[in-house]
Parts: structure tokens; sequence; C-alpha cells
């Protein structure tokens, strides 16, 4: 035979036998390998959107709408009673940008003890006959600043609430702290007088 003899093609394929293919049944293509972004890019766009969101509430985080000082606190003991009669004058200051509307007053006493002792105030109507019957307490006070009242924005207040606690007066002159809470109407956050 010689050397130069053309080669026979090769057979066709017959169409009944399908062609062999490199085809692993292992690989699923539903799988978060394949359809997700990867690993770092995911953390780092959960990172990000936390950071946004954590400014946010920063800044959108409940404040107080004033605030203020307890200027001078006077006190009577009640003969017989165990009981202390206390003026407190403060002076507020409306911080915001609309009007304080006062819901309540209440004063809390640390004694020297630990023990806490907390009042609303006195009605403002009684004060006139407190001022009378223990003249102590009238000493350097202010107007009473009953709940319901309206302090505009960017005003400021000196008033004088009275409140009693059950102690003597040489307890309530050792006592750790006082402070006037002032809860407006609006506000979540109550105004605390130190």
């Amino acid at each position: 035979m010689p050397a130069d003899s053309p080669s026979l093609p090769p057979p066709p394929p017959d169409p009944a036998k399908p062609t062999p293919t490199d085809f692993h049944i292992g690989d699923e293509f539903g799988t978060a390998k394949r359809n997700l972004p990867p690993i770092g890019i995911v953390v780092i766009g959960i990172a990000a959107v936390a950071l946004v969101v954590g400014i946010i509430a920063f800044h959108q985080r409940a404040q107080p709408q004033g605030a203020g000082a307890v200027d001078l606190v006077s006190s009577a003991e009640v003969p017989g009673q165990h009981t202390l009669l206390v003026a407190i004058t403060f002076t507020l200051h409306n911080t915001a940008e609309k009007s304080l509307w006062i819901r309540s007053l209440k004063a809390q006493l640390t004694a020297a003890d630990g023990h806490t002792y907390e009042d609303e105030a006195a009605s403002a109507v009684d004060l006139d006959r407190y001022y009378q019957l223990f003249p102590a307490l009238k000493e350097s006070t202010e107007p009473p600043l009953p709940p319901e009242s309206k302090l505009l924005a960017g005003a400021s207040q000196k008033a004088t609430i009275v409140v009693s606690f059950p102690l003597t007066k040489e307890a309530f002159d050792q006592r750790k702290s006082l402070a006037v809470t002032i809860q407006p109407y609006d506000q979540p956050l109550p105004i605390v007088l130190k």
C-alpha cells in the first residue's frame, strides 16, 4: 500500500446513541456558592447598614426639653409629726423650640443612709397657708409653678415647690442629694434639676 493513500473519514455518529459529555451530577447550581456574592462583600454591606442605622438612632434619641438648677432649699419641721416640709426654689430653662407643658413636679431625696424618698409638689393654692404656718419656708421663695403651666420656647422661669419628707431636720441636713423632676406632657424624658 502506498504511503499517500487517503484515509477514510470516521463513520458518522449514530443518532440513536448520545454523545459522551463531561457532566458531574454532584454540581448543583441552586446553592449559595453559585448564587450569592462572596462572604466578604456581604459582611461589609451589613456593617455599612448597621453603621447608618446607628448614626440615625443616635441623632434621633430622646433628649430632655429643658435644663436648670436648684437655687435654694429651706425646710421646716412639723412639730410632733416626724415630718419635714421643704421649699425648693429652682430655675427652669426651656431649651427646645416649642412650648413646654408641665405635667407633674416631684422631688426626690436620697438620705445619708441611702434610702430614697419621693413626694409630689403641694398644690400651688396651699403654699400661702404653709408660708403662714412655717415662715422659714417663705425665705427667698418665688411664685409657684403648678402643673398645667406653659413655658414658652427659650424662656426661663424661677419657681418654688413645697414637698414633705418623713425625716427630721438633722437627717435632712445630712442628705446625699435632692433633685426636682419635672415631667412634660409630650416628652418621654423628664427634666431633672439637681
